[in-house]
């Protein structure tokens, strides 16, 4: 017959990998039954992506039929630990607001907007940051004219930092300042997750108003270790306004609803909404359909920042390392400032709700 005490002790010997601390200790356990050749408990981890919980199964199940040497029957369910309330802030606490820019699917313009967000907000006088967590497709040392640049090293109260580079009043720090430009990045989730979190755990960001974070296309594992990881003050979508755009851009909204991570939505944006030529600067041709973008966050019920049209000038000054917001009494550099006042403001009204 199986002893609780038993159980425990070889429970004990198995780390919660975000902690490096045992679960037993850390009160990781609930609901743990005994009863002669049958184990029954459940485990609580702090990262919710699918890949941790597994891993923390297979290790109770092995440690549990391989220590007790009977052919003990186990039924382990893993769960995501609640994140404490007043954790917001053991993270980054001289950081005001971290926001998250995503969406559902990849070529939406997701950093195009991200890098005019960050460089109007410093335009307006707040103190930026901007990491840049697309491990697949790194785009802002290009949009802040950084290609070649390489963060150095700072000592701060003893402790040896990145110290994120300074372009166009932002801070900018990418996984493509760490990885070769002319080599694709083949990570799995785990090590691009464990890479990212370098960014925000050993850098030197000192005091911001924000913090904005690039995330990588889609609602996978690495979305969600980096949400439990690093909390969120909130989150804004990235969409065009076509039918295959706005399908994944409702999943990324669902994503972030979800009780396990429950991210406040600060918006939602409509890229190439329009197509305006420079010569006819009064027409607008809608190629991909009319205001798709506008309908779904009126029908989710989240708020709408804005409409981002495509023009020439937009791409050019992404190539060139000059973000479109810094234009002066521009077409574009007028509608990023309109997304800038609408983006603070939802921020200011989240802080007063």
């Amino acid at each position: 017959m199986i002893k609780r005490e038993d159980v425990l002790q070889v429970l004990s010997n198995i780390q919660e990998p975000e902690s490096s601390k045992d679960i037993v200790s850390s009160n990781l356990i609930e609901d743990l039954i005994v009863e002669e050749n049958k184990v029954s408990l459940t485990v609580y981890v702090k990262n919710p992506a699918m890949h941790a919980k597994n891993r923390m199964k297979e290790a109770v199940e092995f440690n549990l039929k391989s220590r007790l040497k009977k052919d003990v029957e186990i039924q382990c369910t893993v769960k995501q630990q609640a994140i404490e309330a007043n954790s917001t802030r053991k993270i980054l606490p001289k950081v005001k607001n971290i926001v998250a820019i995503a969406s559902g699917k990849g070529g939406v313009g997701k950093s195009t907007i991200t890098s005019n967000l960050a460089a109007g907000l410093a335009k307006k006088g707040h103190k930026v940051g901007l990491i840049d967590a697309d491990i697949y497709g790194p785009s802002m040392p290009t949009m802040f004219d950084l290609v070649n640049e390489r963060p150095k090293m700072t000592e701060i109260d003893g402790q040896s930092l990145i110290e994120p580079i300074l372009s166009n009043g932002v801070k900018v720090l990418s996984i493509g300042f760490f990885t070769d430009k002319e080599n694709a990045v083949v990570w799995r989730g785990p090590m691009a997750s464990k890479a990212l979190l370098q960014m925000f755990n050993d850098a030197h960001w000192g005091e911001l108003d924000f913090l904005l974070i690039d995330l990588p296309p889609g609602t996978g594992d690495i979305h969600l270790s980096l949400i439990q990881s690093i909390p969120l003050d909130g989150v804004v979508i990235v969409s065009t306004p076509q039918e295959v755009a706005l399908a994944d851009a409702r999943r990324g909204v669902n994503m972030f609803k979800m009780d396990n991570v429950k991210v406040p939505i600060i918006g939602l944006v409509e890229n190439m909404s329009w197509f305006t030529p420079e010569e006819l600067p009064d027409n607008r041709y809608y190629i991909f359909g009319r205001d798709g973008a506008k309908n779904l966050s009126e029908g989710l019920g989240v708020p709408f920042l804005g409409q981002i049209p495509i023009v020439q000038s937009l791409r050019e000054s992404g190539d060139i390392g000059k973000p479109a917001v810094l234009q002066e009494e521009s077409l574009i550099s007028g509608v990023f400032d309109e997304l800038v006042e609408n983006f603070t403001q939802q921020i200011e009204a989240k802080h007063k709700a």
